[in-house]
């Protein structure tokens, strides 16, 4: 679960590694984007001035190889993000779809 924004901190990029890693192990890896955390989904970044290397390739790298990306909506509506500024293969999904599939997976890491 990614909470904050993809520059900034290093957060963003350790959530994608991490899912890059476990998938590649051949393990089922869900990324939840929520608060900040839905910006790493938004396409077209601007990374400048951030001293930080863009993410968005390394989204659709996760999306890619099979890791299944989240983003809730509610969030999305705090940070001003359309769906249609979604990168391709992110599904949007509601606070209590969101809450159900945590409930049911086996580890939880919190980014």
């Amino acid at each position: 679960m990614l909470r904050k924004p993809p520059y900034g901190d290093i957060n963003a990029a350790e959530a994608v590694r991490h899912a890059l890693g476990a998938v590649s192990d051949d393990l089922k890896v869900m990324l939840f984007l929520v608060d900040g955390g839905v910006m790493l989904a938004k396409k077209g970044h601007d990374e400048s001035g951030t001293g930080f290397t863009n993410l968005e390739g390394a989204l659709r790298d996760c999306i890619d190889m099979g890791v299944e990306v989240y983003a809730e909506s509610g969030s999305m509506r705090e940070q001003e993000l359309d769906p249609s500024e979604m990168a391709e293969g992110v599904k949007v999904i509601a606070p209590n779809e969101l809450s159900a599939m945590v409930q049911e997976v086996d580890t939880l890491m919190i980014f």
